[in-house]
């Protein structure tokens, strides 16, 4: 299994940004699928997941902000992020697991990618 995650940079707040997570090796479309993001010093923490029947669950915090969505046929996750501020800045890994859970938890997932950067200047 292989996630590669892209679209990663450096924004100002208020600005956008598009992540994108290609997969291979897997069963994509039956497959829970998610972003996580670890800012330095914190925990990583379940930004935003897709089971796959398309029920989504989000982070509080980026709610109405950030929309997480797939293209099966391409196997590619992708996370919009709208209204970034600075507190979105940390490095984002897109996850995989081997259910269909609309799940936040970082246990439940078991295959990561590399991670992207993510910065938000005030």
């Amino acid at each position: 299994v292989q996630l590669v995650e892209s679209g990663g940079g450096s924004v100002q707040a208020g600005g956008s940004l598009r992540l994108s997570c290609v997969a291979s090796g897997l069963f994509f479309s039956s497959t829970g699928v998610g972003w996580f993001r670890q800012a330095p010093g914190r925990e990583r923490e379940g930004v935003a997941s897709m089971n796959g029947y398309g029920y989504t669950r989000y982070l509080d915090s980026v709610k109405g902000r950030f929309t997480i969505s797939r293209d099966n046929a391409k196997n590619t996750l992708y996370l919009q992020m709208n209204s970034l501020n600075p507190e979105d800045t940390a490095v984002y890994y897109c996850a995989a697991q081997g259910r269909s859970l609309p799940s936040l938890e970082r246990s439940d997932y078991h295959y990561w990618g590399q991670g992207t950067q993510v910065t938000v200047s005030s």
